[in-house]
């Protein structure tokens, strides 16, 4: 028999019986994959993580399996069970479809809440259940998340909710949408008292979800492939009369324009979740010495000029931003996107642990190759790449983190589309935001620290610089071409500009100059490593001791004196 003549509508093989015989095919052993159209066994799919394995589409899964998949064993406590769904519109037929739904499914409602262990982390969680009205949002779903988020609020628990939704339900019409403002204020408040809200978006999470809670985590996360939207594909066509780009509004297309911070496989979920909750728990900070004022003394060679060492910053087997990360912290994970508008690669930030402190780290990153540097446009932020680092900055302010940037630019990128988007105002606005960051900001000059684009890192607490970096008010070749019209004196400038690491120390412009190894580059780090590990323990020993208003009034003192 044919497998197409096998299927049902319910996607499960179920051969009739035939003949007065007995089915040859146990009933639910086969599934019906509705993207490649495979058949394939349920026992695969469901050992597979639901995920098909002939074209990796990801099938939905409901509550009970989900809570499985991130939870320790036995540990989800359900709160909020037994609310009721009101019919406000009196829309004819709505009560019976509830209790029909409520008899299939075992749901009270399209949204299950309550509390699970993550690798022993106490957390709040909702998940959206697409049987249930495709998890639209009417009353009971908004009061679920809400008291979900106003008891993690009192109990001082972060929340996961993962959302899975056609968006607000029609039924209930403008009930349903005072949903999204109801659930948003009550996360504004979780927010408020400085606790974590992890969203995790699934196929699909459209409409009045995606304009609420949705996209309010301090950290989003996806599945690969998932459509995520206000308004439908489908809609969006009949209105504007265009065909749509491929891939338009799944998970990938929302990565590149910057609205969330990952896309993660199913099977990684459970992991990379516990590490974000590790990253964010409130603990106390290991005994670190005191600070006793030494700096790392530079053996600068006098004879090496200025030039010399801007053609050392230019180095193309020079560690870049990302060797400093992998290098000094440990259990990095990588945040991306302003939440505007695109991801800019020339800016790598994220979390990770520092001696077993939790830190915000941020590094301009130019790449390691031709092929790397066209990725990370050759370490030249663009207006999203500067937002995307104050949004980590705010970030670890709302969480107590010390930020540790590492500065490494040519210059913010100068084009017609970075003028469009407003490169200005976003590096005006970090410098406006890093002056008064009430956290610890340690700034890293570790190749090129050229212009506003630089600065738009480096308004700390101190700065330091390697030893055969630069740190300028542009180019030499830029400040020969302005001042002399001739850009071939780029040597010449270089020698007055006072751009080198010791003329900057000389003038307080930075606190320390951290000497290399001869030939420095990413096979020979472990000297360079060793010396910034003990300056930033001691950095983070004497800043994490002041008050904030201690380490703001030192801040604006700082800049305050130039």
């Amino acid at each position: 028999m044919r497998l197409k003549n096998m299927f049902k509508k319910n996607n499960y093989i179920s051969l009739a019986e035939k003949g007065g015989k007995k089915p040859e095919v146990p009933e639910g052993l086969w599934k019906k994959c509705n993207v490649c159209k495979a058949a394939i066994l349920a026992q695969d799919v469901k050992d597979g993580g639901y995920i098909c394995p002939k074209c990796h589409n990801y099938f939905r899964i409901d509550t009970r399996q989900r809570i499985r998949m991130i939870s320790d064993e036995g540990s989800f406590q359900e709160w909020d069970v037994g609310l009721q769904t009101k019919n406000p519109l009196h829309y004819k037929g709505y009560e019976e479809k509830i209790r029909m739904l409520q008899e299939k499914t075992g749901l009270d409602e399209a949204v299950v809440t309550g509390s699970v262990m993550i690798q022993g982390i106490k957390t709040a969680v909702g998940i959206c259940d697409s049987r249930f009205i495709m998890a639209s949002m009417g009353e009971v779903v908004g009061e679920k998340v809400t008291r979900m988020v106003e008891r993690a609020t009192k109990e001082k628990l972060p929340v996961i909710l993962f959302a899975c939704s056609g968006g607000a339900r029609m039924q209930e019409g403008i009930i349903s949408l005072m949903q999204m403002a109801k659930t948003a204020a009550a996360l504004k408040r979780h927010s408020d008292a400085g606790l974590l809200y992890l969203s995790v978006l699934t196929n699909p999470t459209m409409g009045g979800v995606t304009a609420s809670f949705a996209m309010l985590g301090d950290v989003i996360l996806a599945e690969p492939g998932a459509l995520i939207g206000f308004a439908g594909p489908r809609v969006i066509e009949q209105t504007i009369g265009q065909k749509l780009p491929e891939g338009f509004q799944k998970a990938e297309f929302l990565l590149e324009h910057g609205f969330i911070d990952r896309i993660v496989e199913r099977k990684e979920l459970k992991i990379t979740i516990a590490k974000i909750l590790l990253l964010h728990q409130k603990r106390k900070v290991p005994a670190i010495e005191k600070w006793e004022g030494k700096e790392v003394k530079s053996d600068m060679k006098p004879m090496v000029s200025a030039w010399e060492r801007v053609q050392q910053s230019r180095r193309k087997d020079r560690p870049t931003g990302r060797d400093y990360i992998k290098h000094l912290f440990t259990d990095f994970i990588e945040f991306q996107g302003d939440r505007c508008y695109k991801e800019d690669k020339a800016i790598l930030g994220g979390v990770a642990e520092f001696q077993g402190i939790p830190v915000t780290v941020i590094a301009q990153e130019k790449g390691g190759n031709t092929k790397e540097s066209i990725v990370h446009n050759f370490g030249m932020p663009s207006p999203e790449g500067y937002r995307k680092a104050l949004r980590l900055m705010k970030q670890a302010e709302k969480f107590g983190r010390p930020v540790v940037c590492f500065v490494d630019t040519p210059g913010a990128f100068c084009g017609v589309e970075a003028e469009e988007r407003g490169q200005g105002e976003a590096i005006a606005r970090n410098l406006l935001e890093m002056s008064n960051l009430k956290v610890p900001v340690l700034s890293i000059v570790i190749g090129e620290g050229g212009s506003g684009g630089a600065l738009a890192l480096a308004v700390a607490d101190e700065v330091w610089m390697l030893e055969n970096s630069i740190y300028s008010i542009l180019s030499p070749e830029g400040f020969a071409s302005i001042l002399w019209k001739d850009s071939k004196r780029a040597k010449e400038a270089a020698g007055i500009m006072r751009l080198t690491a010791e003329d900057l120390r000389r003038m307080n412009v930075v606190e320390q100059v951290i000497p290399e190894e001869v030939n420095f580059s990413k096979e020979c780090m472990e000297k360079v490593g060793r010396k910034l590990e003990k300056s930033i323990r001691a950095f983070l020993g004497k800043y994490q001791n002041m008050t904030v208003e201690e380490l703001i009034e030192h801040r604006y003192e700082r800049f305050r004196k130039y």
